[in-house]
């Protein structure tokens, strides 16, 4: 008996509350729509930055302990930075071409030159992070140095994705795929007949 009034109160307690809140106004709905769209956009994003990332850390990490057992075995924070320039000019490529090619619409030379300076500055944090970890703190091992570099690949790779998203790759180009429409809709930004923007 118990169980039937609990089971009806359950029933009736939304149609009781949509009765009291009456209808959802059309504002509102528009409103989750555009932050559905928009929460979608950034997951696909995260998702393609995530598998570049993760190909650029192993030629990062890779890179560095090639060149730490082989020719540069005395100079860890030199050999970290070639190994992330490397990364780095993988990365491009591969963003520019897939992760935010949506998003594109600066000139190639202004893209690439705020691309590199944004990898500049994520360099120099994994750099310092070594830096303070190998020679500021004396752990020295080589152990000690791969934990240090990965600390430094974090926080330059969350650095980097911000970046990208609002400052190399901020603008919003025609539509010409699926994932460029997502980001019209998003914005709501209007179409002339021919996929330019009005």
């Amino acid at each position: 008996m118990r169980n039937e009034v609990g089971h009806a109160a359950e029933n009736t307690l939304p149609e009781r509350a949509q009765a009291y809140a009456g209808p959802v106004p059309a504002a509102f709905t528009s409103l989750l729509d555009r932050l559905r769209v928009a929460i979608g956009l950034v997951y696909r994003e995260m998702i393609k930055f995530g598998v570049i990332g993760a190909i650029a850390f192993v030629i990062d990490l890779g890179g560095a302990n090639l060149l730490w057992h082989t020719v540069l075995q005395d100079k860890v924070t030199t050999a970290k930075v070639i190994s992330g320039a490397l990364a780095t000019l993988f990365a491009w490529v591969g963003n520019r071409a897939w992760t935010f090619r949506h998003r594109r619409n600066r000139a190639p030379l202004q893209e690439v030159v705020l691309f590199f300076a944004v990898n500049g500055v994520a360099l120099v944090i994994a750099a310092a992070v070594l830096a303070l970890s190998h020679y500021g703190l004396g752990f020295q091992s080589v152990l000690a140095d791969n934990v240090a570099t990965i600390v430094g690949i974090g926080i330059g790779t969350i650095f980097r994705f911000v970046a990208y998203r609002y400052i190399v790759f901020s603008g919003i180009t025609p539509p010409t795929d699926a994932a460029a429409e997502v980001v019209v809709k998003a914005a709501h930004l209007e179409l002339d007949e021919d996929g330019s923007l009005r």
